[in-house]
């Protein structure tokens, strides 16, 4: 029974240090971003968006909807199916609009994700690398989205004599005074703490508890072939069989390896590769209930077949720019 409770104990000596840094990181990260969104700040990022709609002959209207997404996901593509629905946008108008669009949506996920939460778990090498690698993929399917309508679209696509019986004022103006605000950052801090800390603190132990206790290597050198064609470690197998299912999980896996076993080039690979095969995962889970919420099934569809497809393609190039042996 000794061994046992002293080995508990010095597991929790090495899980609760590990733990409180990451939470107390994430926590100010939480409400730094919180309070950012609170002030407008993703507002300001997503004033660019007016600039990429006229190149990809799109109403200036449009501009509203990825300013819209920029701040909420659900109330950007919202807007959009109020244009499609209306007849200002055709479907081909409409998916130009959607694959715009990209990079905005990440700009939200950065606020209030990947810089509060993800990076103080992968550290900050590998935090900023992974989160850059993201947002390059966004700006890419971003700016295949403008190529795209200065190729395939035209007036025949935009019926703009109902511009004005469409809803286009975007976000309302925010009225709140400021110890409201930053109250209400507070709020939303706590409210994601509490989502987020409980499972961190779960699965962290037993990645730690699996590290430290079970041969990883053995378990993981039957992979070593496909890896090793990759150029990745055996250890990448569990973190991207962890990424597919949970994105944090998949982060906490990777923060416990041993120390050396992946450079900043190769975990941020092993998290890519985790994010294409997690597609049918979150197709399932989110996109299309959705997608087909805001759209139908008929047309959601056809914009979570666009998304993933320009997905794969760009995430793949990034892994393949990774692993090059040229640099």
């Amino acid at each position: 029974m000794q061994p046992v409770a002293a080995e508990l104990v010095a597991l929790l000596s090495d899980v609760v240090p590990r733990l409180a840094r990451i939470t107390a990181f994430i926590a100010v990260g939480v409400f730094v971003a919180n309070v950012a969104v609170a002030f407008g700040l993703i507002r300001y990022v997503a004033g660019l968006s007016g600039r990429l709609t006229r190149p990809a002959n799109l109403p200036d209207e449009v501009g509203t909807a990825i300013l819209t997404t920029a701040a909420s996901t659900t109330a950007g593509y919202a807007t959009l199916a109020e244009y499609r629905e209306s007849g200002l946008l055709d479907d081909r108008a409409t998916l130009v609009a959607v694959t715009i669009n990209t990079f905005f949506g990440f700009v939200q996920h950065v606020f209030t994700f990947y810089i509060p939460v993800l990076i103080p778990i992968l550290g900050v090498e590998t935090g900023v690398t992974y989160v850059s690698a993201r947002a390059g993929i966004a700006l890419a399917i971003t700016v295949t989205g403008v190529l795209a309508g200065g190729v395939l679209l035209s007036e025949r696509n935009v019926d703009r004599s109902v511009i004005d019986e469409v809803d286009a004022t975007g976000p309302e103006d925010d009225d709140r005074t400021s110890r409201e605000r930053v109250r209400e950052a507070g709020e939303k801090s706590w409210s994601t703490l509490r989502r987020i800390v409980p499972r961190l603190a779960v699965v962290y132990t037993l990645v730690i508890a699996f590290v430290t206790y079970y041969d990883v290597e053995a378990l993981t050198s039957v992979a070593e072939p496909i890896t090793g064609l990759l150029g990745l470690p055996g250890a990448a197998v569990p973190v991207i069989a962890a990424y597919t299912l949970d994105t944090t999980v998949g982060a906490v896996t990777l923060a416990g390896t041993e120390a050396g076993v992946f450079t900043t080039r190769t975990a941020v690979a092993s998290l890519l590769i985790g994010g294409i095969l997690s597609f049918a995962v979150s197709t399932f889970r989110r996109s299309i209930p959705f997608q087909y919420g805001i759209w139908g099934a008929e047309f959601g569809t056809k914009v979570i077949a666009v998304n993933t497809a320009l997905k794969l393609v760009f995430i793949s190039i990034a892994v393949a720019l990774l692993l090059a042996p040229v640099w």
